[in-house]
């Protein structure tokens, strides 16, 4: 022990220099942490409204469906297999039905998806409820930013154009019953909600859906035929790439920091062996080895990190905790950027994240801290007590 008290008294004896060096690493602790926790939460509120609003707990996409090739959506349709209807009979899953289609909003046409959903389903949270009939118009949802885009509001009605099966063209007047407030781009933008039954009848496919959306922790049917089940690791590889990404691109900022602060104190042990030359040389003539010498020094490099540690907890806990609580405010057009994200994000901070920050910073400052003091193991007493480091 006699080791540890002795780099804790020469770091504390150093004064100004080495809070000067906790402080900057400690601003190192705080920037990793926080920058990881702010993807890590980004990630997580991304992936549960995603969940919550489209992917449910894995979906069945008919074998001629491709969300990626809006050419495939016309013939992407089939009746749903005995399987997956006895599901949905006991609301553990939900059909959806995609059509294209066409509207005229204030004299202007905009090319759609029609999608029609179950308005008794209870498996996504879009407020399918509200689709129901008024006046033989058909009763459409639309989402905040389709309705910005278009100009549409509750109440207005507009003419819908769509082809059916056989490749006939029709058209009716629908109404929009609601706009949903939802940050989940993939059920607002060019997109109108009508009942399913109702999409059936018009484009003629009765008991046909594109997908077919199973609940939570439901058990997914193996080998259905003709349809392809796609699990939310599959659904969700898309936005987990992106946050990866965007989590490299952080990491180049902490890794800047994390380099001032290792090169504060390399340049610290440099300064500290060349000053403390004559007590390198009357500790090794007192009989001290110069082995306990380098892990003198390199333990006192160290203690820079458990310092940092202490002082980053200081101010570190009650800012992490102020802004996970309280979330992080983003621009107005931010849910425009094409990703699940509403008007506040939410770090995460977990324990993994902040004992693996504790272990990375004092891994890399004991390595810094021991490289300088690879001189000592060829100094000589009478050099050392003379002043000479060679």
């Amino acid at each position: 022990m006699i080791i540890p008290k002795l780099a804790l008294r020469n770091l504390l004896g150093a004064g100004l220099r080495t809070w000067l060096n906790v402080v900057v690493l400690s601003f190192s602790f705080v920037a990793i942490i926080w920058t990881q926790g702010l993807y890590r939460g980004m990630s997580d509120q991304i992936e549960q409204a995603t969940v919550e609003a489209d992917y449910g707990g894995g979906q069945y996409w008919h074998k001629g469906y491709d969300p990626y090739d809006p050419l495939s959506i016309q013939d992407a349709h089939g009746v749903v297999p005995p399987e997956l209807q006895t599901l949905v009979a006991k609301n553990e899953a939900t059909s959806i039905l995609i059509r294209q289609g066409t509207i005229y909003p204030n004299g202007r046409i905009r090319l759609i998806l029609l999608k029609g959903n179950d308005p008794h389903q209870n498996i996504l949270s879009i407020p399918s409820h509200l689709l129901h009939s008024e006046d033989g118009l058909i009763p459409a949802l639309i989402g905040s930013r389709m309705a910005m885009n278009t100009g549409l509001k509750a109440g207005d009605q507009v003419t819908v154009q769509w082809r059916d099966a056989h490749g006939t063209f029709d058209a009716r007047d629908a109404q929009i019953v609601e706009i949903m407030k939802t940050n989940v781009q993939d059920i607002d933008n060019g997109q109108m909600w009508i009942p399913l039954d109702l999409l059936q009848k018009m484009s003629a496919m009765p008991d046909e859906a594109t997908l077919v959306v199973l609940g939570k922790n439901v058990t997914p049917p193996q080998n259905v035929t003709g349809w392809t089940f796609r699990n939310l690791e599959y659904l969700l590889q898309d936005i987990r790439a992106l946050v990866r990404q965007k989590t490299l691109g952080a990491s180049i900022l902490y890794f800047v920091l994390l380099l001032l602060a290792m090169l504060a104190i390399f340049d610290t042990q440099i300064l500290s062996i060349f000053r403390r030359r004559k007590e390198i040389g009357t500790l090794m003539a007192l009989g001290m080895t110069r082995t306990k010498i380098i892990e003198l020094f390199t333990v006192e490099g160290a203690t820079h990190a458990l310092l940092a540690a202490l002082v980053a907890a200081l101010y570190g806990i009650p800012l992490l905790t102020y802004s996970a609580a309280k979330g992080l405010a983003l621009p107005a057009s931010t849910d425009s950027y094409g990703i699940a994200i509403g008007q506040k994000l939410f770090p995460t901070y977990g324990a993994g994240l902040v004992i693996g920050t504790t272990l990375l910073v004092l891994v890399v400052t004991t390595f810094v801290s021991f490289l300088p003091t690879r001189k000592i193991a060829k100094l000589k007493p009478t050099d050392a007590l003379r002043g000479k480091l060679s």
